[in-house]
């Protein structure tokens, strides 16, 4: 079994963990960092300290009513994709260690349309 990186647990929700295929589990945000952990599979797990943690981007759809996924970005580890069951408890939790200009929206496609034309 795996030794949990937290000591206090604030947040637990059931999620899916994005790295070409779907893995189900569970999410925990703690005091020390942010925890998956698979259903099927034990040994599938990741854990990111809060000073790992460089950027949380949401993808938000019809202002903010609708939240699919997030993404970590991590410093060394590179970038986590989750999908929680409640994304946004999930979000207020992660914002209570991450600084406020570290959560940002994802960009929408026309914005990332009208970034490729002004680059051309």
């Amino acid at each position: 079994m795996v030794q949990s990186l937290n000591i206090k647990s604030e947040y637990v929700d059931a999620a899916t963990w994005f790295r070409g295929i779907p893995t189900y589990g569970k999410v925990l945000v703690g005091d020390k960092g942010f925890e998956f952990y698979s259903d099927n599979n034990p040994n599938d797990y990741v854990q990111i300290p809060w000073d790992e943690v460089t950027v949380v981007v949401a993808d938000v759809y019809f202002g903010g009513k609708y939240i699919p996924r997030f993404k970590i970005c991590t410093k060394k580890n590179g970038s986590f994709i989750f999908a929680a069951r409640h994304v946004k408890p999930t979000l207020r939790a992660i914002r209570k260690h991450v600084p406020a200009d570290n959560m940002r929206k994802a960009l929408t496609i026309w914005q990332k349309i009208k970034r490729n034309f002004k680059q051309k």
